[in-house]
Protein backbone atom coordinates (compact mmCIF):
# COMPACT_ATOMS: atom_id res chain seq x y z
CA UNK A 1 0.00 0.00 0.00
CA UNK A 2 3.13 2.46 0.82
CA UNK A 3 4.35 1.67 -2.69
CA UNK A 4 0.92 2.44 -4.04
CA UNK A 5 0.04 6.03 -2.70
CA UNK A 6 3.86 6.44 -3.51
CA UNK A 7 3.22 6.35 -6.66
CA UNK A 8 -0.28 8.12 -6.63
CA UNK A 9 1.21 11.02 -4.80
CA UNK A 10 4.31 11.17 -7.42
CA UNK A 11 0.97 11.49 -10.44
CA UNK A 12 -0.64 14.06 -8.50
CA UNK A 13 2.27 15.90 -8.57
CA UNK A 14 2.86 16.02 -11.89
CA UNK A 15 -0.65 16.36 -12.55
CA UNK A 16 -0.39 19.47 -10.58
CA UNK A 17 2.20 20.92 -12.34
CA UNK A 18 0.53 20.08 -15.84
CA UNK A 19 -2.98 21.96 -14.47
CA UNK A 20 -1.01 25.21 -13.10
CA UNK A 21 0.88 25.41 -16.16
CA UNK A 22 -1.80 25.39 -18.51
CA UNK A 23 -3.29 28.15 -16.53
CA UNK A 24 -0.44 29.99 -16.74
CA UNK A 25 0.85 29.74 -20.03
CA UNK A 26 -2.86 30.13 -21.75
CA UNK A 27 -5.31 32.22 -19.40
CA UNK A 28 -2.87 35.16 -18.91
CA UNK A 29 -4.85 38.61 -20.31
CA UNK A 30 -1.94 40.35 -21.25
CA UNK A 31 -4.07 42.83 -23.10
CA UNK A 32 -6.62 43.61 -21.01
CA UNK A 33 -5.06 42.33 -17.46
CA UNK A 34 -6.54 39.47 -15.02
CA UNK A 35 -7.42 36.33 -16.87
CA UNK A 36 -9.57 35.74 -20.30
CA UNK A 37 -12.97 35.18 -19.20
CA UNK A 38 -13.58 32.23 -21.52
CA UNK A 39 -11.32 29.42 -23.24
CA UNK A 40 -13.56 26.94 -25.16
CA UNK A 41 -12.80 23.48 -25.33
CA UNK A 42 -10.64 23.23 -28.40
CA UNK A 43 -8.29 26.46 -26.43
CA UNK A 44 -9.49 28.80 -28.90
CA UNK A 45 -9.45 31.84 -26.96
CA UNK A 46 -12.62 34.31 -26.48
CA UNK A 47 -10.69 37.81 -25.78
CA UNK A 48 -14.03 39.55 -25.07
CA UNK A 49 -15.77 36.92 -22.70
CA UNK A 50 -16.99 38.35 -19.43
CA UNK A 51 -14.77 37.82 -16.59
CA UNK A 52 -16.65 36.00 -13.02
CA UNK A 53 -15.88 36.66 -9.66
CA UNK A 54 -15.59 32.85 -8.95
CA UNK A 55 -13.18 32.00 -12.00
CA UNK A 56 -10.99 35.21 -10.47
CA UNK A 57 -10.82 33.49 -6.70
CA UNK A 58 -10.47 30.44 -7.34
CA UNK A 59 -7.80 30.99 -9.38
CA UNK A 60 -6.43 33.35 -6.88
CA UNK A 61 -7.07 30.23 -4.10
CA UNK A 62 -5.37 27.32 -6.21
CA UNK A 63 -2.46 29.44 -7.39
CA UNK A 64 -2.07 30.82 -3.15
CA UNK A 65 -2.61 27.17 -2.32
CA UNK A 66 -0.09 25.47 -4.70
CA UNK A 67 2.19 27.97 -3.10
CA UNK A 68 1.56 27.08 0.40
CA UNK A 69 2.50 23.73 -0.49
CA UNK A 70 5.49 23.77 -3.05
CA UNK A 71 7.05 27.20 -2.47
CA UNK A 72 7.38 27.69 -6.15
CA UNK A 73 7.73 31.38 -6.29
CA UNK A 74 5.82 31.69 -9.66
CA UNK A 75 2.49 30.12 -8.49
CA UNK A 76 2.57 33.26 -5.96
CA UNK A 77 3.28 35.78 -8.63
CA UNK A 78 0.07 34.28 -10.09
CA UNK A 79 -1.88 34.21 -7.43
CA UNK A 80 -0.46 38.14 -7.04
CA UNK A 81 -1.82 38.92 -10.12
CA UNK A 82 -5.38 37.53 -8.97
CA UNK A 83 -5.77 39.21 -6.47
CA UNK A 84 -4.59 42.92 -7.56
CA UNK A 85 -7.50 41.91 -10.46
CA UNK A 86 -9.57 41.22 -7.91
CA UNK A 87 -8.96 44.04 -5.58
CA UNK A 88 -9.15 46.80 -8.35
CA UNK A 89 -11.94 45.35 -10.34
CA UNK A 90 -14.49 42.93 -8.79
CA UNK A 91 -14.73 44.51 -5.82
CA UNK A 92 -17.76 47.17 -5.38
CA UNK A 93 -16.26 50.19 -3.71
CA UNK A 94 -19.55 52.01 -3.34
CA UNK A 95 -21.34 49.52 -1.98
CA UNK A 96 -19.24 46.76 -0.97
CA UNK A 97 -18.67 43.03 -1.84
CA UNK A 98 -18.17 41.52 -5.03
CA UNK A 99 -19.66 41.86 -8.71
CA UNK A 100 -20.61 38.76 -10.42
CA UNK A 101 -19.42 39.46 -13.45
CA UNK A 102 -17.37 42.70 -15.44
CA UNK A 103 -16.90 42.98 -18.84
CA UNK A 104 -13.63 42.45 -20.76
CA UNK A 105 -12.78 46.03 -20.19
CA UNK A 106 -12.71 45.50 -16.58
CA UNK A 107 -16.75 47.28 -16.15
CA UNK A 108 -18.99 46.34 -13.65
CA UNK A 109 -21.58 43.68 -15.69
CA UNK A 110 -23.58 41.83 -13.45
CA UNK A 111 -23.72 43.76 -10.17
CA UNK A 112 -26.05 41.41 -8.07
CA UNK A 113 -24.46 40.08 -4.50
CA UNK A 114 -24.51 36.41 -4.88
CA UNK A 115 -23.57 35.38 -1.57
CA UNK A 116 -21.55 32.46 -3.29
CA UNK A 117 -19.17 34.56 -5.09
CA UNK A 118 -18.22 36.90 -1.82
CA UNK A 119 -17.94 33.24 0.34
CA UNK A 120 -15.16 32.09 -2.65
CA UNK A 121 -13.39 35.64 -2.16
CA UNK A 122 -13.01 34.39 1.38
CA UNK A 123 -11.80 31.57 0.52
CA UNK A 124 -8.70 32.73 -2.13
CA UNK A 125 -8.16 36.05 0.02
CA UNK A 126 -7.69 33.96 3.00
CA UNK A 127 -5.55 31.31 1.30
CA UNK A 128 -3.70 34.21 -0.38
CA UNK A 129 -2.79 35.94 2.97
CA UNK A 130 -1.29 32.36 4.06
CA UNK A 131 1.74 32.82 1.84
CA UNK A 132 1.99 36.37 0.89
CA UNK A 133 1.34 37.95 4.49
CA UNK A 134 -0.66 40.67 2.29
CA UNK A 135 -2.22 42.30 5.55
CA UNK A 136 -4.78 43.93 3.02
CA UNK A 137 -5.89 40.63 1.20
CA UNK A 138 -6.44 39.80 5.56
CA UNK A 139 -8.66 42.49 5.68
CA UNK A 140 -10.64 42.33 2.34
CA UNK A 141 -11.33 38.40 3.62
CA UNK A 142 -12.29 39.85 6.99
CA UNK A 143 -14.74 42.96 5.27
CA UNK A 144 -16.52 39.99 2.66
CA UNK A 145 -17.20 37.97 5.98
CA UNK A 146 -19.02 40.98 8.00
CA UNK A 147 -20.97 42.06 5.02
CA UNK A 148 -22.25 38.55 4.51
CA UNK A 149 -23.50 38.17 8.00
CA UNK A 150 -24.81 42.10 7.89
CA UNK A 151 -27.28 41.58 4.91
CA UNK A 152 -27.17 37.49 4.18
CA UNK A 153 -27.56 36.72 7.52
CA UNK A 154 -31.44 35.56 8.28
CA UNK A 155 -31.59 35.89 12.17
CA UNK A 156 -34.86 34.08 12.40
CA UNK A 157 -34.59 30.89 10.57
CA UNK A 158 -30.84 31.08 10.59
CA UNK A 159 -28.74 30.05 7.08
CA UNK A 160 -27.70 32.54 4.54
CA UNK A 161 -29.89 34.58 2.01
CA UNK A 162 -29.03 33.44 -2.01
CA UNK A 163 -28.53 36.75 -3.40
CA UNK A 164 -29.16 40.57 -2.69
CA UNK A 165 -29.01 43.31 -5.25
CA UNK A 166 -25.50 45.55 -5.95
CA UNK A 167 -27.19 47.84 -2.95
CA UNK A 168 -27.86 45.14 -0.33
CA UNK A 169 -31.83 44.53 -1.16
CA UNK A 170 -34.06 41.88 -1.93
CA UNK A 171 -33.70 40.68 -5.61
CA UNK A 172 -36.00 38.70 -7.29
CA UNK A 173 -33.36 36.29 -8.86
CA UNK A 174 -31.80 34.33 -6.53
CA UNK A 175 -30.22 31.63 -8.60
CA UNK A 176 -26.72 31.39 -9.41
CA UNK A 177 -27.23 29.60 -12.91
CA UNK A 178 -30.17 28.99 -15.20
CA UNK A 179 -30.47 25.59 -14.17
CA UNK A 180 -30.76 26.29 -10.86
CA UNK A 181 -34.21 26.65 -8.39
CA UNK A 182 -35.38 30.52 -7.58
CA UNK A 183 -34.80 29.50 -3.87
CA UNK A 184 -34.26 31.81 -0.76
CA UNK A 185 -31.81 29.20 0.44
CA UNK A 186 -29.61 26.33 -1.22
CA UNK A 187 -27.35 23.25 -0.27
CA UNK A 188 -24.40 24.61 -2.54
CA UNK A 189 -24.22 28.20 -1.47
CA UNK A 190 -23.91 27.57 2.42
CA UNK A 191 -21.41 24.37 1.78
CA UNK A 192 -18.74 27.38 -0.08
CA UNK A 193 -19.79 29.61 2.88
CA UNK A 194 -18.74 27.15 5.40
CA UNK A 195 -15.43 26.42 3.36
CA UNK A 196 -14.98 29.93 2.83
CA UNK A 197 -15.31 31.06 7.06
CA UNK A 198 -13.41 27.98 7.74
CA UNK A 199 -10.19 29.34 5.60
CA UNK A 200 -11.16 32.62 6.89
CA UNK A 201 -10.57 31.05 10.70
CA UNK A 202 -6.78 29.97 9.64
CA UNK A 203 -5.77 33.60 9.98
CA UNK A 204 -7.93 35.02 11.98
CA UNK A 205 -9.16 32.81 14.80
CA UNK A 206 -12.15 35.25 15.71
CA UNK A 207 -14.48 33.39 18.34
CA UNK A 208 -17.88 34.82 16.76
CA UNK A 209 -16.57 33.37 13.37
CA UNK A 210 -15.88 30.10 15.02
CA UNK A 211 -19.47 30.52 16.37
CA UNK A 212 -20.48 31.05 12.98
CA UNK A 213 -18.87 28.19 11.49
CA UNK A 214 -20.15 25.72 14.24
CA UNK A 215 -23.32 26.77 13.64
CA UNK A 216 -23.22 26.45 9.47
CA UNK A 217 -22.50 22.82 10.61
CA UNK A 218 -25.27 22.16 12.56
CA UNK A 219 -27.38 23.38 10.08
CA UNK A 220 -25.84 20.72 7.78
CA UNK A 221 -26.62 18.18 10.18
CA UNK A 222 -30.25 19.55 11.17
CA UNK A 223 -31.86 20.74 7.38
CA UNK A 224 -29.30 19.55 4.38
CA UNK A 225 -28.32 16.27 5.13
CA UNK A 226 -31.06 13.83 4.77
CA UNK A 227 -31.35 11.41 7.55
CA UNK A 228 -33.28 8.81 5.87
CA UNK A 229 -30.46 8.90 2.61
CA UNK A 230 -27.68 10.66 3.75
CA UNK A 231 -27.71 12.49 0.55
CA UNK A 232 -27.66 16.36 0.30
CA UNK A 233 -30.79 18.39 -0.34
CA UNK A 234 -30.18 21.03 -2.65
CA UNK A 235 -32.80 24.03 -2.35
CA UNK A 236 -34.95 25.29 0.78
CA UNK A 237 -37.55 27.99 0.76
CA UNK A 238 -36.33 30.25 4.08
CA UNK A 239 -37.93 28.44 6.19
CA UNK A 240 -35.70 25.41 5.74
CA UNK A 241 -38.47 23.45 3.77
CA UNK A 242 -37.46 21.10 0.94
CA UNK A 243 -37.37 22.39 -2.49
CA UNK A 244 -36.05 20.21 -4.38
CA UNK A 245 -36.16 16.26 -5.43
CA UNK A 246 -32.65 15.77 -6.96
CA UNK A 247 -29.46 14.28 -5.70
CA UNK A 248 -26.41 15.70 -6.85
CA UNK A 249 -23.62 13.20 -6.27
CA UNK A 250 -20.32 15.52 -6.42
CA UNK A 251 -21.84 17.92 -3.95
CA UNK A 252 -22.25 14.80 -1.42
CA UNK A 253 -18.88 13.36 -1.75
CA UNK A 254 -17.32 17.25 -1.68
CA UNK A 255 -19.75 17.63 1.15
CA UNK A 256 -17.99 14.10 2.94
CA UNK A 257 -14.99 15.79 3.87
CA UNK A 258 -15.15 19.38 3.82
CA UNK A 259 -17.91 19.52 6.61
CA UNK A 260 -15.66 17.34 8.47
CA UNK A 261 -12.34 19.55 7.74
CA UNK A 262 -14.32 22.38 8.93
CA UNK A 263 -14.95 21.31 12.46
CA UNK A 264 -11.14 20.29 12.16
CA UNK A 265 -10.28 23.95 11.48
CA UNK A 266 -12.41 25.06 14.67
CA UNK A 267 -10.62 21.93 16.76
CA UNK A 268 -14.29 21.23 17.90
CA UNK A 269 -13.77 17.34 19.23
CA UNK A 270 -17.37 16.65 19.77
CA UNK A 271 -18.35 17.51 16.49
CA UNK A 272 -15.51 16.36 14.77
CA UNK A 273 -16.47 12.76 16.15
CA UNK A 274 -19.90 12.74 14.70
CA UNK A 275 -18.93 14.26 11.29
CA UNK A 276 -16.38 11.42 11.30
CA UNK A 277 -19.15 9.32 10.94
CA UNK A 278 -21.59 11.33 8.89
CA UNK A 279 -18.70 11.54 6.85
CA UNK A 280 -18.70 8.03 6.18
CA UNK A 281 -22.59 7.86 5.59
CA UNK A 282 -22.58 10.56 3.25
CA UNK A 283 -19.51 8.91 0.96
CA UNK A 284 -21.48 5.50 0.94
CA UNK A 285 -24.27 7.43 0.01
CA UNK A 286 -22.71 8.98 -2.84
CA UNK A 287 -21.70 6.13 -4.52
CA UNK A 288 -25.09 5.41 -5.96
CA UNK A 289 -23.74 7.41 -8.52
CA UNK A 290 -20.62 5.59 -8.99
CA UNK A 291 -20.27 3.43 -12.71
CA UNK A 292 -18.50 0.29 -12.98
CA UNK A 293 -15.48 2.19 -14.70
CA UNK A 294 -14.73 4.31 -11.57
CA UNK A 295 -16.25 7.73 -12.62
CA UNK A 296 -19.17 9.76 -10.84
CA UNK A 297 -22.47 10.38 -12.31
CA UNK A 298 -24.01 13.90 -12.32
CA UNK A 299 -27.26 13.81 -10.92
CA UNK A 300 -30.25 11.86 -9.93
CA UNK A 301 -34.12 13.09 -9.94
CA UNK A 302 -35.68 10.59 -7.69
CA UNK A 303 -39.36 11.70 -8.50
CA UNK A 304 -38.71 11.81 -12.14
CA UNK A 305 -36.33 8.67 -11.82
CA UNK A 306 -33.86 10.68 -13.82
CA UNK A 307 -30.26 9.42 -13.86
CA UNK A 308 -28.29 12.07 -15.91
CA UNK A 309 -25.05 9.86 -16.74
CA UNK A 310 -22.83 12.58 -17.71
CA UNK A 311 -19.95 12.83 -16.01
CA UNK A 312 -18.55 16.28 -15.18
CA UNK A 313 -14.67 16.83 -14.31
CA UNK A 314 -15.39 18.26 -10.41
CA UNK A 315 -17.20 15.17 -9.06
CA UNK A 316 -14.26 13.38 -10.49
CA UNK A 317 -11.92 15.25 -8.76
CA UNK A 318 -13.99 15.28 -5.35
CA UNK A 319 -14.10 11.85 -5.15
CA UNK A 320 -10.59 11.45 -5.19
CA UNK A 321 -10.74 13.36 -1.93
CA UNK A 322 -13.61 12.03 -0.47
CA UNK A 323 -13.13 8.42 -0.51
CA UNK A 324 -9.46 8.76 0.32
CA UNK A 325 -10.97 10.75 3.61
CA UNK A 326 -13.05 7.68 4.48
CA UNK A 327 -10.30 5.66 3.97
CA UNK A 328 -8.73 7.90 6.50
CA UNK A 329 -11.34 7.69 8.77
CA UNK A 330 -11.94 3.54 8.41
CA UNK A 331 -8.80 1.90 7.28
CA UNK A 332 -11.05 0.30 4.77
CA UNK A 333 -9.14 0.01 1.64
CA UNK A 334 -12.23 -0.67 -0.54
CA UNK A 335 -12.19 3.66 -0.08
CA UNK A 336 -8.77 4.06 -1.06
CA UNK A 337 -9.30 1.79 -3.87
CA UNK A 338 -12.26 3.97 -5.13
CA UNK A 339 -10.26 7.11 -4.80
CA UNK A 340 -7.45 5.43 -6.85
CA UNK A 341 -10.25 4.27 -9.51
CA UNK A 342 -11.82 7.99 -9.72
CA UNK A 343 -8.19 8.96 -10.56
CA UNK A 344 -7.94 6.30 -13.12
CA UNK A 345 -11.07 7.33 -14.59
CA UNK A 346 -9.71 10.79 -15.26
CA UNK A 347 -6.71 9.87 -16.91
CA UNK A 348 -8.45 7.63 -19.63
CA UNK A 349 -11.62 10.56 -19.90
CA UNK A 350 -10.90 13.60 -18.21
CA UNK A 351 -7.98 14.95 -18.91
CA UNK A 352 -7.11 16.76 -22.26
CA UNK A 353 -4.32 14.78 -23.26
CA UNK A 354 -3.34 17.24 -26.14
CA UNK A 355 -4.05 20.37 -25.32
CA UNK A 356 -3.54 20.35 -21.35
CA UNK A 357 -6.56 20.79 -18.72
CA UNK A 358 -9.49 18.77 -18.29
CA UNK A 359 -12.55 18.15 -20.06
CA UNK A 360 -15.74 19.54 -18.72
CA UNK A 361 -16.88 16.00 -18.92
CA UNK A 362 -18.16 13.11 -21.32
CA UNK A 363 -21.78 12.39 -22.32
CA UNK A 364 -22.48 8.51 -21.26
CA UNK A 365 -21.56 7.49 -24.53
CA UNK A 366 -17.96 8.78 -23.33
CA UNK A 367 -17.59 11.21 -26.29
CA UNK A 368 -16.13 14.58 -24.83
CA UNK A 369 -18.57 17.43 -23.68
CA UNK A 370 -18.29 20.50 -26.06
CA UNK A 371 -17.88 23.48 -22.98
CA UNK A 372 -15.76 25.35 -21.51
CA UNK A 373 -11.84 24.46 -20.98
CA UNK A 374 -12.05 28.16 -19.23
CA UNK A 375 -15.20 29.77 -18.07
CA UNK A 376 -17.07 31.16 -15.60
CA UNK A 377 -17.59 28.02 -13.87
CA UNK A 378 -14.57 26.25 -15.28
CA UNK A 379 -12.00 26.72 -13.07
CA UNK A 380 -8.74 25.05 -11.66
CA UNK A 381 -9.71 24.99 -8.17
CA UNK A 382 -11.33 21.56 -8.09
CA UNK A 383 -8.68 19.69 -9.58
CA UNK A 384 -5.92 21.36 -8.75
CA UNK A 385 -7.19 21.29 -5.19
CA UNK A 386 -7.82 17.52 -4.94
CA UNK A 387 -4.26 17.05 -6.04
CA UNK A 388 -2.96 19.28 -3.37
CA UNK A 389 -4.69 18.23 -0.84
CA UNK A 390 -4.40 14.84 -1.38
CA UNK A 391 -0.29 15.01 -1.54
CA UNK A 392 -0.59 16.94 2.04
CA UNK A 393 -2.69 14.30 3.12
CA UNK A 394 -0.10 11.66 1.69
CA UNK A 395 2.93 13.58 2.66
CA UNK A 396 1.42 13.62 6.10
CA UNK A 397 0.63 9.54 6.16
CA UNK A 398 4.81 8.92 5.29
CA UNK A 399 5.95 11.52 7.89
CA UNK A 400 3.64 9.59 10.72
CA UNK A 401 4.80 6.28 9.49
CA UNK A 402 8.39 7.52 10.63
CA UNK A 403 7.41 8.32 14.14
Amino acid sequence: MREQLQEYKQDLENELQDILSFWQKNTVDRENGGFYGKIENDNTIIAKAPKGSVLNSRILWSFSAAYNLTKNKSYLQTAERSFIYIKEHFIDNEFGGVYWTIDYKKKPLDTKKQIYALAFAIYGLSEFYIGSKNEEAKELAIELYHLIVKYSYDNKNGGYIEALTREWKEIADLRLSKKDANEKKSMNTHLHILEGFANLYRIWPDEKLEERIAELIFIFLKYIIDPKTNHLVLFFDENWNKRSHAISYGHDIEAAWLIEEAATIIKNKSLIEQLKKQSVLITDASTEGLDSDGGLWYEYDFVKDDLVKEKYWWPQAESMIGFFNAWQITGDEKYLRQSYSAWLFIQQHIIDQKNGEWFWGIQKDYSVMNEDKVGLWKCPYHNSRACIELIRRMKKIELDSLK
